[in-house]
């Protein structure tokens, strides 16, 4: 099997204030069950506003949900905005694997006061 084939679970900062990749962000995951919610996973986005490598890949990729925080309050403060905290802290996004499907990629688009996000590919 390719590492193109190989599931995985992806992300992908924007600062679309800025209109650029957002460097530093701090990233955890979260398998979510009966309620519950493990740490699988923390991580810094690198300069292209990736993680250096999947969340997470094969067997460990399991069907289930997740949730992916973004400390976006703490990248803001460190740009030095002066708004950075006033309203978002950190952005969760909680989302399902389904069995069968090899790659999640879940891209974050942040500005001080705003987030989107979609299922990318």
């Amino acid at each position: 099997m390719s590492l193109s084939e190989t599931p995985r679970l992806t992300t992908h900062v924007l600062d679309t204030a800025h209109g650029r990749p957002a460097a530093g962000v701090a990233v955890q995951l979260w398998r979510v069950a009966d309620g519950a919610r493990e740490e699988v996973a923390r991580t810094l986005t690198n300069a292209d506003g990736r993680c250096d490598a999947p969340l997470l890949a094969g067997e460990a990729l399991r069907p289930g949900i997740y949730e992916l925080v973004f400390a976006v309050g703490a990248y803001f403060a460190g740009l030095g905005d002066a708004g950075a905290g006033d309203f978002l802290d950190e952005v969760p996004v909680r989302f399902v694997v389904r069995p069968g499907l090899a790659h999640y990629h879940v891209p974050l688009l942040i500005a001080p006061y705003s987030y989107s996000t979609y299922r990318g590919s």
